[in-house]
């Protein structure tokens, strides 16, 4: 297949029509599924490791910084540049390595799923030329375009897994198709991710709704620190150390009671 098959079809949007379509695609209302993943969190928490809004917002600037939001940030980098080259190739070697790159299960499931989710919405609402061509091997029949079934291959049965398409390769390009400016789609993704871990600590009753932005204010220069670390980082630089988050995840894969799926 070509490398420019990934945006030959596409219509370029104005700017604000980009800006637009990424604040609805990182809401909470679109609908991924975010809001059942806790990223390890409610282990943590029932382990009295996270118990504060102090312990909350360290544990979720470490996890930006430095775990898996590290990883993500580097993805949402590769793939948002590679879809912006029309470069399907190296938009499926990134898309490999974020389904590969996680520490548990559980993390897996976090990032395949979303991602299928997030693919099959974008199809229903935002319709394109490319995501509308047939996948017949894929979860969501027709939801993926030939460079993505050639991703995911091995079909429905492994999705709950984790397989298929990582949640920050396919934002990072879908937010290169809409014409929005790499630092700033990095940041608002960023942004998504530590918010909805904010929003578990909420529903774990770790913190309330005040202190819960309160957290955000103040992870505001971790993200932005976060996104320029990315922007500059060479990409053979790749990898995290969310040490403590993977051992969180490991544990709530067998926790007797929970909430949430990861």
């Amino acid at each position: 297949m070509p490398a420019t098959s990934i945006l030959t079809t596409m219509t370029t949007p104005e700017p604000t029509s980009g800006l637009y379509r990424l604040f609805a695609w990182l809401s909470p209302a679109f609908p991924v599924g975010g809001f059942s993943y806790s990223h390890g969190l409610e282990a943590a928490a029932a382990d009295g490791i996270v118990d504060d809004r102090a312990s909350l917002q360290h544990w979720i600037a470490a996890i930006v910084a430095r775990g898996s939001g590290r990883v993500d940030a580097d993805i949402f980098r590769d793939a948002y540049r590679a879809a912006l080259a029309g470069d399907d190739s190296a938009f499926a070697v990134v898309n490999r390595r974020g389904i590969a790159y996680r520490g548990t299960a559980e993390l897996a499931l976090e990032s395949g799923g979303q991602g299928v989710a997030f693919l099959a919405a974008i199809r229903a609402a935002w319709p394109d030329a490319f995501l509308a061509e047939p996948a017949p091997h894929l979860p969501i029949a027709g939801a993926m375009g030939p460079t993505l079934s050639r991703i995911a291959g091995e079909g429905a049965e492994r999705s709950e897994a984790g397989e298929g398409i990582c949640h920050a390769a396919i934002v990072g390009a879908a937010a290169a198709r809409v014409g929005v400016g790499l630092a700033d789609a990095m940041t608002l993704y960023l942004q998504s991710f530590a918010a909805n871990l904010m929003s578990a600590g909420l529903r774990l009753g770790l913190v309330g709704q005040t202190d819960g932005q309160r957290i955000l204010a103040a992870l505001e220069p971790v993200i932005a620190g976060a996104t320029a670390a990315a922007l500059a980082r060479d990409a053979a630089d790749f990898g995290g150390a969310g040490f403590a988050a993977d051992l969180a995840s490991m544990a709530h894969e067998t926790q007797y009671s929970r909430l949430f799926r990861s």
